[in-house]
Parts: structure tokens; C-alpha cells; sequence
């Protein structure tokens, strides 16, 4: 009998993953994952599944995973009706939202309810805390079913951030060039070079899909808890870009013209302790070896400390907010790249 319950239950709550080749074409479908209760509470995390007329490949967009990066969420509910399922070939699978108690308590960087980083603990633990449970499931459902995923990001609360992409290269030839296409194919001007030892840790989304052997892309917009129209435009038209690029929607891409190549390997400048950041440039400054970055001061505001760049480059990002902590990332500065370098191991 208790195998029939098991099994009767199991057809009553299939995974996504069980049911993603089931949808009929040109079929719009709304579904939850539900991330059991375990040493903590349980979740659901949404996603909707656009399914083409004609087969195809299967792409995830996955947002949310910081759930204060409002922009790349908001743009994920504006994707969708954007999709002429008519005309779509294979399936588009769509999760706004990883973080959920992140968004509802307005949390930058973690997961409130276990204080983890939901981009950091892939491929996920059924005994572990809400994190390494829900990872699991996206693991699951999200990223072992795709053949491509699309890993959208922007700055946080605390993060003045100017729109990039980042191209990961793991020194697999085929991977990396169908990850450096998609990266021209979305259109932000600013592209981060990152190489990735393949056989070593992956933690992140981006990171563990591309060992698992998918192609990976990630691109961010959004800053500061704002959400803009260029910024959520942006990531709508690059993710429209990528479908086309990839032949599942009828759309022209842009050819991309002025490339900014820049150092994934770049300089991020940290906190030593506490107190408050005053910045002294913005997001997208083109900065010199030693030039000003900011200052902080104690909370009486004495005992200014200033923070110069450690290299040449762009400004990616800075903080926003005269909030900090020991180790906090007050600013980001990567080098620019006059000629781009073979894949090297880190």
C-alpha cells in the first residue's frame, strides 16, 4: 500500500522536469516549484513555460536569485508577452523570481531566512537549509532540462552599477564560442572576460550550468533598487536577441559596434571594518592606477580612510549607499582589454 500512495502522489505532484516535454505547442503554462519544509520553511518559487509551435531548443531565463535586483525580475514579467508563440520554435522556460524571501523582507545579497547566497550554493542539498533546497530543485527542473541558460542579474540596493555582460570561458572551444555569440547577440556594449578553471568549483548558476555542459550567459542591468526603463528594456531586447540568435523567434540582432572588452580578473576594492562610504566617482568612471575611488569614515564621522583604484579601467560598479561592513565591495574597477587573450587557466 505504501508504494501506491508513493506513486499515486507522485503523479498527482510531478516535477517540472517530468512535465516539460508534456505541454501541447503554443501553450502558455504557469507552474510552481515547491520546494519542500525541511530544517527551515518551504517554498515556492514560479515559473512560467512557454511552449513553440515548432520543436526546438529549450532556454531558461532565470532572474531573482538576489531578489532586490528589481530590474532583471521586472524585465522577466515583461518578457513573456513579448513571445509570439505562433512563430516560437522549442520552449522558453522563464523563472523571475529565485529569492523569494529576499524580495517579500527586502534583503540585498541573501536569503533572509538562512542568511546564503542563492547564486552560490548550486547543485543544492535535499538536507540542507531553504537555500541548498531550492538550488536543488532549480537544478532539478531548471538547469539538467536546458540547453541553454540565460542568467540575468542588476546592481543590488547598495550597488550604482552600469549594465554588462559577462562571458565565461572554461578552454572548451565549442562552449565557449557559442557563449561569446550569445553575449554579442544580447547587445550590452560592456562584455567581462572571465576564464574558469572547468574542473573547478561551481557554485554560481552561470558556473555550474557551464560544467554541466550547457551554454551559459549572464547579463546585468539595474541598479540601486531602481527600476528604469533602459534597464529593463535592455535586458527584455537581450534576451529576445538570444532567442533569435539561437533561431526559435523571427527577430533582426543588431550587429554590435564598439565593444568594450574588459577584465574579468579586475579589482575589487573592499571594507576593513564598519562605518560609512562616501564615493568619489560614479558608476562607468574611466579611473587611473591611483585616482580617488571614496572615502569612509566611524560613525562620528572621523578617522577618513580614502580608497584609490588599484589598476586602470571602468568602474563597473559602486557603492550607493553609505552603509558597510567588513569586507563589503565598495567599488569594482576592471581593466580594459585592448586585444582579448586566449582562454588561460586561473
Amino acid at each position: 500500500m505504501l508504494g501506491t500512495f508513493l506513486l499515486l502522489a507522485l503523479q498527482q505532484n510531478p516535477t517540472l522536469s517530468q512535465q516539460l516535454g508534456t505541454y501541447p505547442p503554443q501553450s502558455e503554462t504557469f507552474f510552481e516549484i515547491r520546494v519542500p519544509a525541511g530544517v527551515d520553511s518551504a517554498l515556492k518559487i514560479p515559473v512560467r513555460i512557454l511552449t513553440g509551435a515548432r520543436p526546438g531548443k529549450r532556454v531558461a531565463f532565470v532572474a531573482g536569485s538576489h531578489g532586490t535586483e528589481y530590474a532583471s525580475i521586472v524585465a522577466m514579467q515583461r518578457l513573456a508577452p513579448r513571445i509570439d508563440l505562433r512563430t516560437l520554435s522549442g520552449q522558453v522556460v522563464i523563472v523571475p523570481l529565485i529569492n523569494v524571501a529576499s524580495i517579500e523582507q527586502m534583503t540585498p545579497h541573501i536569503n533572509p531566512i538562512d542568511r546564503k547566497g542563492m547564486n552560490a550554493s548550486y547543485p543544492g542539498d535535499s538536507t540542507g537549509t531553504q537555500s541548498q533546497r531550492a538550488l536543488l530543485a532549480i537544478n532539478r527542473d531548471i538547469v539538467q532540462p536546458a540547453d541553454v541558460v540565460v542568467d540575468l542579474h542588476g546592481g543590488d540596493l547598495d550597488e550604482d552599477l552600469r549594465p554588462y555582460s559577462y562571458w565565461f570561458r572554461t578552454g572548451r572551444a565549442a562552449q565557449d564560442s557559442a557563449g561569446k555569440a550569445l553575449a554579442l547577440a544580447f547587445g550590452l556594449d560592456h562584455i567581462i572576460v572571465t576564464n574558469l578553471n572547468p574542473n573547478g568549483p561551481a557554485r554560481s548558476l552561470s558556473t555550474f550550468a557551464l560544467a554541466s555542459g550547457k551554454t551559459a550567459f549572464v547579463a546585468e542591468a539595474g541598479r540601486s533598487g531602481l527600476v528604469l526603463d533602459e534597464d529593463v528594456n535592455a535586458l527584455v531586447d537581450g534576451s529576445l536577441n538570444v532567442l533569435a540568435a539561437l533561431g526559435m523567434i523571427e527577430r533582426r540582432v543588431p550587429a554590435m559596434k564598439n565593444i568594450v572588452w574588459l577584465d574579468g580578473a579586475g579589482a575589487r576594492v573592499v571594507a576593513d571594518s564598519g562605518g560609512m562610504w562616501f564615493a568619489a566617482v560614479k558608476r562607468d568612471a574611466r579611473v587611473k592606477k591611483g585616482d580617488l575611488l571614496g572615502h569612509t569614515t566611524n560613525y562620528f564621522g572621523k578617522g577618513v580612510i580614502e580608497f584609490r583604484s588599484p589598476v586602470d579601467g571602468v568602474v563597473t560598479f559602486i557603492r550607493g549607499v553609505p552603509s558597510m561592513w567588513p569586507r563589503a565591495t565598495l567599488a569594482n574597477v576592471a581593466p580594459v582589454l585592448t586585444d582579448v587573450p586566449p582562454w588561460k587557466s586561473p
